[in-house]
């Protein structure tokens, strides 16, 4: 169904149809059999896919990344579509517009996008409450699906006082996600990269760390990563994992790179995701890996258009994937081919 719908959805800003889409899949959840249907066509649910990753028990491994739910509003209608994940965000401590439209741009002879958001979101207040009331929406023996929250830095914040805005959007939202994700790797806020740097990346995860405990109770904070990082920069990263002592990293964001392109948006600013970054992001993987002797889990995503591209992550290293540019090409069906896949 989705493959016939694509070449008119394609016709349209990728920005206006990912609101028209969501929009209507929240219809459909609602109409009366709705998720019903959803599910019997879509969810993979079957034991030998859990994974049990630092200390949080996955439904399967196959996620949706940050950016597509940034202010949590469709977590249940997600984990209809067969997700055994979802990262919302990212999120920031106030409100912000994001970056002037228009800010997404298809490249469909590259299989890939290229966007240039902002952080566009309501702020971390809006998205803590539906996390909240999603929770509070679940029925009787039924299993939350484990949420992620990527959290960042608003953009009028130096980033001298970056770890500021940090500690706001994890405080708030401690006690309604599962596993927390610093995102300093965007490229579409001003400065953001600078903090993937040693000193002050350091200082915000130690930070974090040094809060990470309420009620005896702490979440797993990963780090997700640009894949421009040199090799000797991907070796500092694995140094910090074992100095700060967090759960682990996401591999990759999107990058800044253009090589090989041929779509007539190549040259748009932003960050590039989608079929360019399936070798390198699985290359960042694999190197992360074999440099760390496989200590910290690696969360895997970047060009993942096929059930094939998620064995691949898998067998570099990744115990989980996510899906964003790959989902908005291929459709769900492509979370349950990953899910039989895995199970041939």
């Amino acid at each position: 169904m989705y493959q016939l719908l694509k070449p008119l959805l394609f016709k349209f800003d990728p920005e206006n149809v990912h609101y028209f889409v969501t929009r209507n899949l929240k219809r459909f959840n609602k109409m009366p059999g709705g998720t019903a249907i959803s599910k019997a066509v879509w969810v993979s649910d079957d034991k030998r896919l859990e994974r049990e990753v630092f200390g949080l028990k996955f439904k399967n491994p196959v996620g949706l990344a940050a950016g597509f739910d940034k202010n949590a509003e469709m977590i249940a209608e997600m984990g209809n579509l067969g997700f055994g994940f979802i990262e919302v965000g990212t999120v920031t401590p106030l409100p912000q517009p994001g970056n002037d439209k228009p800010r997404m741009f298809r490249l469909p002879v590259d299989e890939a996008l290229i966007n240039r958001m902002g952080f566009n979101n309501l702020g971390v207040d809006v998205a803590a409450e539906r996390i909240a009331a999603y929770r509070k929406s679940l029925k009787a023996g039924q299993t939350a699906l484990i949420i992620g929250g990527n959290i960042g830095k608003n953009k009028v914040t130096a980033n001298e006082d970056a770890v500021s805005d940090y500690i706001k959007c994890f405080d708030r939202l401690f006690d309604v996600v599962d596993y927390f994700v610093v995102n300093v790797s965007s490229p579409n806020t001003p400065g953001l990269r600078a903090l993937q740097e040693k000193e002050p990346l350091m200082n915000i995860l130690n930070t974090l760390q040094q809060r990470n405990s309420k009620n005896g109770i702490s979440r797993p904070i990963l780090l997700k990563i640009a894949p421009d990082l040199t090799n000797e920069q991907l070796d500092d990263i694995a140094d910090i994992v074992k100095q700060t002592g967090i759960a682990g990293i996401i591999a990759t964001n999107t990058t800044i790179s253009r090589e090989g392109l041929t779509s007539k948006f190549k040259e748009e600013t932003g960050g590039l995701s989608g079929r360019p970054l399936t070798k390198r992001s699985t290359e960042v993987i694999s190197y992360l890996h074999k440099a760390s002797g496989g200590s910290f889990p690696i969360i895997g995503v970047g060009g993942i258009h096929s059930a094939e591209d998620a064995v691949e992550k898998l067998n570099a290293g990744a115990v989980l994937v996510q899906l964003y540019t790959g989902f908005i090409y291929e459709g769900p069906g492509l979370i349950r081919r990953i899910c039989k896949r895995l199970l041939s």
